[in-house]
């Protein structure tokens, strides 16, 4: 059965690559790449993983040339388009990491995700990047039987991999806002809130300031040992990145890499008081729940919820929509979630923006960062839905592989991290929506049964999520 039609702001937009943009205007792309030139890295693609790796370069060895390259603008991508959750979630799963490298390995990353966090924190106060950045966690609420006993067995399993109640702890679904439904709700402080885009905008102008060269409107059409091609020339350097993430399958070469999954949001028109007060959410956490087809959200700095999940995941032959425009039935499907979840925006809310992204997937879930001496080639992502901070380490991370330091971070299991390719067509298309399709039967089922759906073990299994 169909979600009934949300309603629509006078003003509402769908696309234009989304509302963190519309809020602080859509830039005006820089200047293309002039022509040929060499340099000491090149780095394909101008969001957050490009952006950190040319930051902590120049920071570290400021005589570094260092030439990013993107087809659109910096950030055009899921670093403008997120749902602003910076996370100190490991971009993978921890038992995949420790089966290859032991568990203190997989601990080591996960601590180095929490400190990452705080570091984000710092750049942008050192730098004077104003994204709206509000520390308060994030939130994970359980609404039936099923959900709680996941949300259990989730602190349970954190405490076994070293994780203390200050980094993990229930509360009383009360405490802190008040959703519909809620049995259980846990709260971590590995988490801040941001304005994606002018977070990837004021690193943007920092990295510029610093010397880096940022050119726009220039698509790399193939990367080679020591290259980087592109319709206006070719750039030569010792080593070239790839920070592409959710477009990596646009590049020759790289088509069955990573998966590009879409992700969709939609972000209401600004709630009156009277609404907050019944709803509550004073700390301005972020928020997420133990739907298998879950949803993650925030409270904006203009008080609007911005609310997000999963539309069309994903279009068959790893077709990529840049527009960002949202269908229609996905817009409605996420108002339905999100007044679900919060029923006093119903009558006093309206939805002013939707739009989509995508983010990579590699076939194990995964994250990685690579740097081959021997051929000067190197690439990070594969982020599943948590790039706004794993970018940031794995910026850190290439800097250290680059400039050839043995340090903690080369020393993660997510270095030189290398797994199969996705499936050729049409198994990829049957699998992805295969999965998806069973998770949202997983989920009605549970609405009215105690235990986990043995469909999202069947979803799971299918794809390696």
């Amino acid at each position: 059965m169909s979600p009934a039609p949300a309603p629509l702001a006078p003003d509402f937009a769908n696309g234009g690559v989304s509302y963190w943009y519309r809020a602080i205007g859509v830039p005006e792309p820089g200047p293309r790449l002039p022509g040929s030139l060499s340099c000491d890295v090149c780095i394909v693609g101008a969001g957050y993983t490009g952006l950190w790796t040319a930051y902590y370069l120049k920071r570290a060895q400021p005589d570094l040339r260092i030439v990013v390259l993107d087809k659109e603008f910096a950030g055009f991508g899921a670093s403008g388009r997120n749902g602003g959750w910076l996370v100190g979630e490991i971009a993978g799963a921890r038992e995949r990491y420790a089966a290859r490298h032991g568990r203190p390995a997989a601990v080591a990353l996960q601590r180095a995700m929490f400190d990452t966090v705080a570091e984000v924190v710092r750049v942008a106060e050192a730098e004077g990047i104003d994204a709206g950045i509000v520390h308060g966690g994030v939130l994970t609420v359980a609404r039936n039987a099923a959900q709680q006993g996941r949300l259990a067995d989730m602190i349970a399993a954190s405490r076994e991999w070293g994780w203390t109640e200050d980094d993990l702890m229930p509360l009383d679904p009360a405490e802190r806002l008040n959703v519909a439904g809620a049995t259980g709700l846990a709260w971590s402080p590995h988490c801040a809130r941001v304005q994606p885009a002018a977070l990837v905008r004021g690193l943007a102008r920092v990295v510029r300031d610093l010397g880096v060269e940022v050119y726009e409107r220039t698509p790399v059409r193939r990367i080679r040992p020591g290259a980087a091609v592109t319709p206006y020339g070719t750039v030569s350097a010792d080593y070239v990145l790839r920070a592409t993430e959710g477009f990596t399958a646009d590049l020759a070469g790289h088509h069955r890499d990573w998966l590009p999954m879409n992700s969709s949001m939609i972000v209401t028109t600004p709630l009156p008081a009277e609404t907050w007060a019944e709803i509550g959410w004073k700390r301005r956490e972020l928020l997420g729940d133990m739907a298998h087809y879950y949803m993650y959200a925030q409270r904006t700095a203009d008080d609007r919820i911005a609310f997000g999940g999963r539309g069309k995941p994903y279009r068959y032959g790893s077709r990529i929509d840049d527009d960002g425009r949202t269908r229609p039935r996905t817009v409605d499907a996420l108002w339905e979630m999100l007044t679900g979840m919060f029923p006093a925006a119903a009558s006093t809310g309206r939805v002013a923006h939707a739009w989509s992204g995508v983010l990579g997937v590699p076939r194990d879930w995964c994250s990685t960062a690579v740097v081959d001496h021997t051929t000067g080639l190197g690439h990070a992502g594969g982020y599943t839905g948590h790039g706004v901070a794993a970018a940031n380490l794995a910026g850190r991370t290439l800097r250290d592989l680059v400039l050839r330091r043995d340090t903690e971070l080369t020393a993660l299991p997510w270095v030189d991290r290398r797994v199969r390719r996705w499936e050729p067509e049409p198994l990829r298309w049957l699998g992805v929506h295969a999965m998806y399709a069973l998770y949202r039967t997983a989920d009605a089922r549970e609405r009215t049964s105690v235990d986990t759906s043995a469909l999202a073990r069947i979803a799971d299994a299918i794809t390696g999520h």
